[in-house]
């Protein structure tokens, strides 16, 4: 940990010493209801004592060698993260079908970092369904830090000279204000992005995902939740009812649900997501 930590300083990324996970999937902070195991910083400032003076780095990591390793975003790079194969597909579909090129970074998770130059822009919380933008303010896990599961972060294309620029649809995104939610929305107020049509059609690919591949025993209310969340966005004019319905049809047969099943859940979550439409009065 000691040596990546002062590998990612020479580059002049400043670091910051974070919790490690403790025996029995807890966290080394000790507090019984940790909501971050391994992942929120050792330092009593946190991200504003994040450095690249090495003697420092040594001090912190002789003090906790097991500490997991954080890397401040928003000056040498930004990153986007993707906690859940929903956020891949919808940045891929985002990107015209196609991934960065550049750094990439698998986490302990089963999630995936993106790593971009700097856009100058803050954190953004769900740009796309499972996909957060850690920038100015942020910072995230790095390589080859460990995961409370038991598994390592670890690099699938590792960095060259300088991350690519993020490109232009991506940057769109987290160009518009921070969504005022907190991660148990499943998905982010259109209103609160740049281009709500473009985050519908992710949105919608998202969501199928999820119900195609829903676990026995959840595909039903999978199923009533995407139709409830795509529901809102067809009351509000993004989405066409036919389609959403066409879509999660085909969803809900794949998963292995049967047709009359799946014809009133979607329904039901339909009309009742329709009754409660994003509202896009304010938005540009």
């Amino acid at each position: 940990m000691l040596d990546a930590a002062l590998a990612y300083a020479r580059h002049g990324i400043p670091v910051l010493p974070v919790h490690w996970p403790a025996p029995g999937g807890s966290c080394s902070c000790g507090r019984p209801r940790c909501d971050r195991p391994g992942k929120h910083p050792r330092l009593r400032h946190g991200l504003t004592e994040a450095s690249i003076d090495p003697h420092r780095i040594a001090q912190w990591w002789s003090r906790w060698p097991e500490a997991n390793v954080g890397l401040h975003t928003g000056i040498v790079m930004d990153v986007a993260d993707v906690d859940s194969p929903e956020g891949w597909h919808a940045l891929r579909h985002l990107l015209g079908g196609e991934l960065p090129a550049g750094p990439q970074v698998r986490t302990g998770g089963g999630g995936w970092h993106f790593w971009f130059r700097p856009a100058n822009f803050g954190n953004r919380v769900r740009v796309l369904p499972g996909v957060d933008w850690r920038g100015c303010g942020g910072y995230v896990i790095a390589p080859p830090s460990r995961h409370v599961k038991g598994t390592y972060y670890y690099w699938v294309v590792r960095p060259g000279v300088e991350p690519p620029a993020a490109p232009e649809a991506l940057r769109e995104l987290i160009a518009g204000p921070d969504p005022p939610f907190g991660s148990d929305v499943p998905l982010a107020d259109p209103t609160m992005i740049a281009h709500p049509g473009r985050y519908a059609a992710a949105a919608l690919e998202a969501e199928t995902h999820r119900v195609a591949y829903a676990v026995v025993g959840t595909r039903n209310d999978t199923l009533n939740r995407a139709a409830f969340a795509l529901g809102r966005l067809v009351g509000a004019g993004m989405l066409d009812a036919a389609t959403v319905t066409r879509e999660l049809r085909a969803a809900g047969a794949w998963a292995g649900l049967g047709r009359d099943e799946t014809i009133r859940t979607i329904r039901s979550g339909l009309d009742a997501g329709r009754r409660s439409p994003t509202n896009l009065a304010s938005h540009p």
